[in-house]
């Protein structure tokens, strides 16, 4: 069975792409494991010691505060005999890193610098045997990590995303997303394939049907046109809107550096593979996914205020809400698709509307990374 496509119409990928362990695995190895995944919140990692652990494509990835301040990140593997170095998803230790198998330690930056009996063994390279490092950047305040032995450029691939969408690089560095302060955090485990998650972030065909709040709002939503379709363009706020709020009212004072122009907007930007941002005059919500299975991804989703706004205890229910409705909203769309990808009805695809026809470049970049 094929899809039927016109001028209206365009193919979406075909259903095994949704349900295929093999295909899933490809995306690991040359999406998620080749390209910047953005991994943790800098702040998260406190002081010296502090760390987190994420799992990224079929690895899993230590990051850690150095006592120079900076963050390393290195594969959670020991390198004596392969032991996970640190089994949960956050912590902190005093000096080292310590195995719990056969006790290697290795400093904050990744050097081996202990073991039992090392010293009867004087022709070890040290730094040989310590952690294999992972490359890292920090960008909106966020550590973002690569796997690959020789990364893409992160201007190109990462920031390019923003300034592509938005038009240029100004536009999102005056959020200074890297200075605000977190007020709210929610996990979503959904039961569906990432590229549901990404495909129903970029459009708004679906708006008027499941997002009453969100299209009151933004009124401009209701007619299926999403802020993604149109190159530096923010939806613009009902006239009796005051905020970006679950029921319109006012939020909170307009971040310093947002121009006039980005008042009274939401921008949204789609860095791929697996990262959302939202854009609004008083905050900014990031979105951060961690494919586990070809029908299970984690989705953690962060609320940015101004740090004296969260340090005020300002009641941000409101305007959390608004969000976290929407997305709860998406994710259950997404669940009620997942099932249909392996139906025969599905075996060819479905087809993406006019409106829906930047998916299509989603698509097309997707194949262009698996059969590269």
């Amino acid at each position: 069975m094929t899809t039927e496509v016109s001028a209206s119409l365009i193919a979406t990928l075909p259903g095994h792409y949704y349900t295929d362990p093999d295909v899933f695995r490809q995306e690991q190895e040359r999406l998620f494991e080749s390209l910047w995944c953005c991994a943790v919140r800098a702040a998260d990692l406190g002081g010296p010691g502090a760390y987190r652990t994420v799992q990224i494509g079929r690895e899993s990835v230590l990051i850690t505060r150095a006592r120079d301040g900076g963050l390393r990140a290195f594969l959670n593997v020991c390198r004596h005999r392969g032991a996970r170095l640190c089994a949960d998803e956050a912590g902190e230790v005093r000096r080292s890193l310590q195995c719990p198998y056969h006790a290697w330690t290795y400093d904050l930056d990744g050097r081996l610098i202990a073991a039992p009996n090392l010293t009867r063994m004087p022709d070890v390279d040290r730094a040989a045997h310590g952690l294999v490092e992972v490359a890292l950047r920090e960008w909106l305040g966020y550590a973002w990590v690569c796997l690959a032995e020789q990364p893409p450029s992160f201007e190109d691939t990462v920031i390019g995303e923003a300034v592509e969408r938005l038009g240029d690089p100004a536009s999102i560095e005056r959020y200074r997303t890297q200075d605000l302060a977190l007020g709210h955090r929610v996990r979503y485990d959904v039961r569906a394939n990432w590229k549901l998650i990404v495909e129903n972030f970029m459009e708004c065909y679906h708006c008027a049907t499941i997002h009453p709040e969100l299209t009151d709002v933004l009124p401009e939503f209701a007619d299926g046109f999403a802020a993604q379709y149109y190159v530096g363009h923010g939806a613009v706020f009902g006239e009796d809107v005051h905020g970006f709020t679950v029921d319109g009212s006012a939020g909170f004072g307009r971040l310093p550096g947002v121009a006039d122009d980005q008042d009274r907007r939401y921008y949204a930007i789609t860095v791929k593979p697996t990262v959302f941002v939202n854009l609004v005059p008083d905050h900014v919500i990031l979105h951060r996914m961690f494919p586990l299975a070809v029908d299970r991804t984690v989705v953690e989703c962060d609320w940015l205020y101004a740090p004296d706004i969260v340090a005020s205890g300002a009641d941000l229910s409101k305007s959390v809400e608004l969000f976290h409705r929407v997305n709860e909203q998406d994710f259950a769309a997404c669940e009620r698709t997942q099932p249909a990808m392996g139906s025969r009805a599905y075996r060819g695809g479905g087809v993406l509307v006019p409106t829906e026809h930047h998916i299509g470049i989603f698509h097309e970049w997707l194949i262009r990374h698996l059969t590269a």
